[in-house]
């Protein structure tokens, strides 16, 4: 046995290179953790942008109720004057959202914002709603 040395633990330079590993690793967790964040920000707005097309229809439901029939094109801007002053004042940042009518009491709801946050690649669908209220 002469000539044969026995190793006891790491040289400096597996630890070095267990370290650089490690950090790889963790420089990816945090990435995945950053992607999380940003996917949960876009579900909330998401469902902030569903309230507010429904706070639409509900305008709508009320100008119906007041009016004795379907809102027409004086009625609908007015309408979507107030709700875009409501929701797009503070809550989200406009870009195209508005209210149409499609048809005898039917309507869809654009809602179009822009989200600062994200990327420039990553692009947000307009969110579109369609609702018909009854004729009376």
């Amino acid at each position: 046995m002469k000539g044969y040395r026995s190793q006891t633990g790491f040289t400096l330079i597996e630890a070095l290179i267990a370290l650089v590993v490690l950090s790889i690793g963790l420089l990816g967790v945090a990435a995945m953790q950053l992607k999380a964040l940003q996917s949960a920000h876009m579900g909330y707005q998401r469902s902030v942008v569903s309230l507010a097309a429904i706070d639409a229809q509900e305008r709508a439901w009320a100008a119906l109720s007041e009016l004795g029939s379907c809102p027409d094109a004086s009625a609908l801007t007015d309408i979507e004057g107030a709700w875009l002053g409501e929701w797009f004042g503070g809550v989200l940042i406009d870009v195209n959202s508005g209210i149409v009518r499609t048809g005898e009491c039917r309507y869809t709801v654009t809602v179009e914002w822009r989200e600062e946050r994200f990327m420039d690649e990553e692009s947000l669908d307009p969110f579109v709603y369609l609702f018909r209220l009854p004729e009376l």
